[in-house]
């Protein structure tokens, strides 16, 4: 008889809240609940009763499980909740939803048929952020008007890149129709903290199953044995408590026992105990899973003990080829074993099984011999070589555990070696270092051969690991490793190269001078006189590092680094180095000439698309577009990388390139637009912990909070800025010049912009930067020009370079020029230039009329141009864009000189942009759009109830006004500005 209780027990509460959370699910309350409590106190059952639930509401159901034995496969439960969605013959409508499609070769880590491999080796989306995100809107994308379970069994057993995942899902649910439910055991383990963590934040649930009471244990005992509680033998029902302490599983297994023994019978007058019913709790456990296997028969012991030695899952085709079974005897074996509640079918898997619980796994290895076990390791690790050669997914860490279990060392850690490198490649960083870790380890005991090309291999993996995962001071640490290598016999470059990943790695964390200091050790591994192809990877990184390390020189110094590694990359064919080395080239090269700069780019392009390294072609096709963006404004290149890096699943790229097209409606004034798309933007790369972007992002708003004079705005959007480790970056400069000196500029602080302004020049004399829109070749110049404390030379010097001929720069240097021609008494020449600047100025609003408000007061005293033209304009600008300190400062300037200042009535949006900028009134307006009619002064007058008096002296204002010569004139151009009015109603 097996014994199972046909209901939970005891969990009343737990199922309440549970079914509580489905409601909440289903209207987009998402939530994360973590089931707590030791092994066998009935976290899965209470798990599985939910789902069955959440399915009978119509609810997306998805299950996974950890592995409790064996080595960690990256992502495994993930991976098994979502295969079987992608089973059948329809594709999920759930991939339609828009906000997904960028995610969707992201979720190929996941989901093999979703992905697009890279080719090259690299990976833009090795983030387990990344992969949470797109995780997350997967599930929030099926779970639409039903909601989305997601269960997470033996969290407790799960890989590091799993909880990464779930931890991003906590952090992320609220207002989402998706409930995370996960299992984990009380111990101390990585799952039980973030489980912890999550309930101290509130991102999740806690949920510590007790144990069961003695009442409970009667109610169970009495489902088991099919009766009432009162109806189990009181000694029964003692010795199940008393050594069961309320686990559920216990219960279950010590009743087992009593009836495999004949202790507890059942007769005609119900169940009564007749033998000794007392043993220990351990030893019952173990004799009840024993003897339940005994009784199946000496091949079934044999069967099970080499399942057991596979871990808790087994595949039936490694166990058959273990044990030699046949088809027949091996599936009549099992299904006895599923009879006796010892094995159950994995359902998501096919031909795979699984024990029922993870305490049946441990008890069958107790039983095993030290040497028992380690020849049932070798033979599995055989068989698995066997049927799978390449030992493809989790086979290989398999393989490599059971023969570290038979004692080869070696062997295991080459296995672990090829299995940690693989699972680098797919970003599964955590446990790329585990299994990189555990092959290092087993290759340096010194128990087998020495094998120094075996550890170099591993070391070379372990250590950009180490370095994505943020542990540098262990990374650092393996140095000494490598120079061991090399007093064991390898060669000098093969260390070189350990050590420029090293320089790689602290370049990536932003630590310039552990990554010169790791380049100096590879160079002097190489000796005096190296081999080019050793040499040009050190020389990329080197360049990437010289660009981060601060110094007035280090533009110069990484363009000769990247110059001599694509030199000598192109001569022995290296064509990922060549690639990096051009886009080095061509982000030095804008500050000289854009054209050079996008021919580096496209020769990047070209060896991409040559040698198949598709990530390198997006990076260079993201270039090229910038470089468009900042020769004429034009956004088109931008917006064609970021569909390619849609296409890729390329996120990261895919916000960069959004980050830098909010900046461009924002320079162009769509503030409400940039403001609603940057929301998103914001979120999630914040939640992704992507740095450079989030503060691009937050520049971006700043400088939209400046740009309308709202400085408590800036200084809010810029406190944020400065807590993404903004010392030193190169947005600060952005920061400076595109928010702070306009900011101060439209609060008509010109001595504040100033300040700003030399802040920001001296920022880029200590340390150069590769970007070009702060002001330094545009509006500071503009303002030094103004101030008197620059001129022609100096104009000739900052304008005539790449930089101060990008389009939002020029809008400034040919505005600088007209004033300088101005002063040189060139008015006609200046004039010009004004008009070329107001051309180049045409997207820019804002500035366009910041320009001509700065413009006109110069003009104003050296008697040239058209200041009160210019006055008016941009008094009107700044009125309608509720920007009152330029505006007052525009007006206070008009009086000065005599001219009429435009009163702002009710109606003033009705009146053409050219006629208002000429200062015309809203009671002008009226009288002009009657002078179409050619209508005399007496009928005005009537029409518009006011004396003919005055209607003559607005006629008079208007003629002086549009700069006509008659009322005949001005007559026929109403006829041209103002619409024809509406025909007579023929009714």
């Amino acid at each position: 008889m097996a014994v199972r209780a046909a209901e939970i027990v005891g969990r009343e509460q737990e199922v309440t809240f549970l079914s509580d959370m489905l409601n909440g699910t289903a209207r987009s309350r998402g939530h994360a609940v973590f089931l707590a409590g030791e092994g066998g106190i009935g976290k899965s059952r209470l798990a599985a009763e939910t789902a069955g639930v959440a399915f009978d509401q119509g609810m997306c159901v998805l299950r996974g499980r950890s592995s409790t034995i064996g080595p960690v496969v990256p992502l495994r439960p993930l991976a098994e909740a979502l295969l079987p969605l992608f089973r059948g013959a329809e594709p999920l409508e759930a991939l339609d939803d828009p906000h997904l499609a960028p995610y969707q070769p992201v979720l190929g880590r996941l989901v093999p048929d979703l992905g697009e491999a890279t080719g090259d080796g690299t990976n833009d989306n090795t983030s387990m952020v990344v992969l949470g995100e797109a995780l997350l809107r997967l599930l929030a994308a099926l779970g639409r008007n039903r909601g989305t379970l997601l269960v997470m069994e033996d969290l407790h057993d799960a890989d590091t890149e799993t909880l990464a995942v779930i931890e991003y899902l906590t952090d992320n649910l609220a207002h989402l129709p998706v409930l995370v439910l996960a299992t984990v055991r009380v111990e101390a383990c990585p799952a039980m903290e973030l489980a912890r963590a999550a309930a101290r934040r509130r991102a999740g649930t806690l949920l510590r199953l007790p144990l069961l009471r003695r009442t409970d244990v009667a109610r169970m005992a009495g489902s088991c044995l099919d009766v009432p509680p009162d109806q189990v033998p009181g000694e029964a029902l003692d010795r199940l408590w008393s050594d069961s302490v309320g686990n559920p599983f216990l219960v279950e297994e010590l009743l087992q026992s009593m009836l495999s023994s004949g202790a507890l019978v059942r007769s005609e007058d119900g169940w009564r105990a007749v033998g000794d019913l007392r043993s220990e709790v351990a030893s019952a456990l173990m004799w009840g899973t024993v003897h339940r296997i005994d009784r199946l028969g000496p091949q079934a012991t044999m069967l099970l003990s080499a399942a057991a030695v596979l871990g808790r899952r087994f595949s039936l085709s490694v166990l058959q080829r273990i044990t030699g079974l046949d088809d027949r005897s091996l599936l009549s074996h099992l299904h006895a074993g599923v009879a006796a509640q010892l094995v159950v079918a994995d359902e998501p898997a096919p031909d795979w099984y699984a024990f029922r619980h993870p305490l049946t796994v441990e008890a069958m290895l107790a039983q095993l011999t030290p040497i028992s076990r380690a020849e049932l390791s070798q033979q599995a690790a055989e068989a698995i070589e066997a049927i799978h050669p390449e030992l493809p997914g989790e086979w290989c860490p398999l393989a490599a555990g059971l023969h570290a279990a038979a004692g080869n060392s070696s062997r295991a850690g080459r296995l672990f070696t090829t299995a940690g490198r693989r699972a680098l490649a797919d970003g599964a960083v955590g446990s790329a270092i585990s299994l990189l870790g555990r092959a290092q380890n087993l290759l340096a005991d010194g128990t087998g051969p020495a094998d120094p090309a075996a550890r170099a291999e591993a070391l070379e993996g372990l250590i950009p690991a180490l370095a994505e995962a943020g542990d540098f001071t262990r990374a650092y640490s393996l140095a000494g490793s490598a120079r061991e290598l090399v007093r064991a016999g390898l060669s000098a470059p093969r260390v070189a190269a350990l050590h420029t990943k090293l320089a790689k790695a602290a370049h990536i964390a932003g630590r310039w001078a552990e990554g010169n200091d790791q380049i100096e050790q590879a160079r002097s591994l190489l000796g005096p006189d190296p081999d080019e192809r050793h040499t040009a990877p050190i020389d990329v990184v080197a360049a990437y590092l010289a660009l981060d390390t601060p110094g007035p020189d280090r533009t110069r110094h990484a363009e000769a680094l990247a110059r001599r590694a694509v030199e000598a990359a192109e001569r022995h064919r290296l064509p990922q180095v060549a690639c990096e080395a051009w886009q080095m080239l061509g982000v030095l090269a804008r500050r000289r000439d854009l054209a050079e700069a996008t021919s580096c780019s496209r020769q990047a392009l070209r060896l991409a698309e040559k040698h198949d390294l598709p990530i390198q072609r997006m990076y260079a096709l993201v270039r090229i577009g910038g470089d468009r963006w900042l020769a004429e404004g034009d956004p088109q290149g931008l917006a064609s990388a970021r569909a390619e890096a849609k296409r890729l699943g390329a996120v990261t790229v895919m916000y960069t390139v959004d980050a830098i097209l909010l900046l461009h409606a924002v320079l162009r004034g769509r503030f409400a637009e940039a403001l609603r798309d940057s929301e998103e933007c914001l979120s999630t790369t914040a939640r992704m912990r992507l740095a450079p972007i989030v503060r691009y992002v937050l520049m971006a708003r700043a400088t939209a909070a400046a740009h309308r004079a709202d400085r408590a705005a800036m200084e809010r959007e810029l406190g944020e800025f400065e807590h993404w480790n903004v010392k030193g970056a190169q947005e600060e400069a952005l920061a400076i010049g595109l928010a702070r000196v306009f900011c101060a500029l439209l609060e008509e602080d010109r001595p504040g912009a100033r300040r700003e302004l030399a802040a920001l020049i001296a920022m880029e004399e200590a340390n150069p930067s590769v970007f070009h829109l702060g002001g330094r070749h545009g509006l500071g110049l503009l303002l030094h020009v103004l101030a008197g404390t620059a001129g022609r030379e100096e104009f000739r010097r900052l304008a005539d370079t790449a930089a101060g001929r990008m389009r939002w720069n020029r809008q400034f240097t040919l505005l600088a020029d007209a004033v300088l021609l101005g002063r040189e008494g060139r008015p006609d020449r200046a004039l010009a230039a004004v008009r070329r600047a107001q051309e180049a100025a045409e997207p820019y609003p804002t500035a366009r009329h910041l320009g001509l408000r700065l413009l006109a007061e110069e003009a104003m005293s050296a008697g040239w141009g058209d200041p009160v033209g210019w006055l008016r304009r941009a008094e009107h600008f700044f009125q309608e864009s509720a920007i009152v300190t330029a505006a007052g400062a525009c007006r206070a300037l008009l009086r000065q000189v005599g001219a009429p200042v435009h009163q702002h009535r009710t109606g003033t949006d009705r009146i053409p942009l050219q006629l208002r900028a000429q200062g015309v009134t809203v009671r002008e307006w009226e009288v002009f759009q009657l002078l179409r009619e050619r209508l005399g002064n007496k009928d005005i007058a009537r029409r518009l109830h006011i004396s003919p008096r005055t209607v003559e002296k607005h006629v008079a204002n208007l003629i002086s006004k549009t700069s006509q010569d008659s009322r005949e004139a001005v007559c026929d151009l109403s006829a041209a500005l103002t619409p024809a009015p509406d025909p007579p109603d023929p009714r």
